[in-house]
């Protein structure tokens, strides 16, 4: 616990310093500078505050939430409503006034991954291996027809050169606009900034995807719960290593894509102590726009 203790107080720091440093631990009137609560989950009983990040272990989580609420792990394994919304009945969306109570006697926590790597997790899970009929099937056939060449849309689905999802490059390509145009981002993709706003809202642990399964113990003993959930982590990846696949899809991308999504996660780099180091020297000088469909 004492190491643990450690490596908290220091991200809780180096937090703290990067919202003083960037000017986003000031109140104000916009998105950035005060807290947004929407994503919150709050066990009252339990006292514990979640801010839940997709693709940062929220699927584990969602599911320790469920067995704080009262649902069996029998009920939950066999349950065909999607989690998040059966923790919704239990947990509904707290107004910013609750929010603040609830910080006042509550361990608050949230999960953070390198921005890039889970920004890969969410293409592979939503948009390339798509449920059918899905928006997110939908939304991957508005990337493809909007960004892909014409004389490669007439070959639709022929080659791992011409896929029927969008490729990696072209994924990057919607989210550059989606950005400049100042619109919404999807969830799942969501800068953890805009997302839980973390200058805005006390933290009293920052689990890193990196170190999961020590700080999910220290979590769980802090708040006493040992006896009640346990380190969960499902929907591991699968197939090749987390490295490889960085590789395989960070070099389908120019230095200069990869740069214009250091612009788009900038914040959340800063704040949590992250760094490019290494995705540059997978982007080529112009991007490749292709397609590995390998597992």
């Amino acid at each position: 616990m004492a190491a643990a203790d450690a490596r908290m107080a220091s991200r809780r720091g180096r937090l703290r310093e990067a919202c003083s440093l960037l000017g986003l631990d000031a109140a104000g009137n916009d998105s950035l500078h005060r807290p947004n609560p929407w994503e919150f989950l709050i066990s009252r009983p339990h006292r514990l505050v979640w801010c839940n990040v997709f693709k940062a272990a929220s699927t584990s989580w969602m599911y320790n939430f469920n067995v704080l609420a009262g649902y069996s792990p029998k009920f939950l394994r066999s349950s065909k409503v999607v989690p998040l919304s059966l923790a919704r009945v239990k947990y509904p969306r707290p107004s910013a006034e609750q929010l603040r109570a609830a910080l006042n006697d509550s361990i608050a926590f949230l999960i953070v991954r390198h921005p890039l790597e889970r920004l890969l997790s969410a293409y592979r899970d939503k948009l390339q291996f798509s449920l059918p009929h899905t928006l997110h099937q939908r939304l991957g056939a508005e990337i493809v027809a909007k960004y892909r060449d014409p004389s490669r849309r007439q070959h639709k689905g022929k080659g791992n050169r011409n896929p029927r999802w969008p490729t990696f490059s072209e994924f990057v390509k919607y989210l550059v606009d989606v950005h400049k145009n100042g619109e919404p981002f999807d969830m799942h993709w969501a800068p953890v900034m805009q997302f839980c706003t973390p200058c805005q809202v006390d933290f009293h642990v920052i689990i890193k995807f990196e170190t999961l399964q020590e700080d999910q113990n220290y979590l769980i003993h802090l708040a006493g719960l040992q006896n009640t959930i346990k380190p969960e982590w499902k929907n591991p990846a699968k197939g090749r290593s987390t490295n490889k696949l960085i590789s395989s899809y960070y070099s389908q991308l120019s230095r200069m894509q990869i740069l214009q999504l250091y612009d788009i996660y900038r914040y959340d780099f800063e704040l949590f102590g992250y760094t490019l180091e290494g995705y540059l020297d997978y982007g080529t000088t112009e991007a490749t726009d292709t397609q590995n469909t390998k597992q």
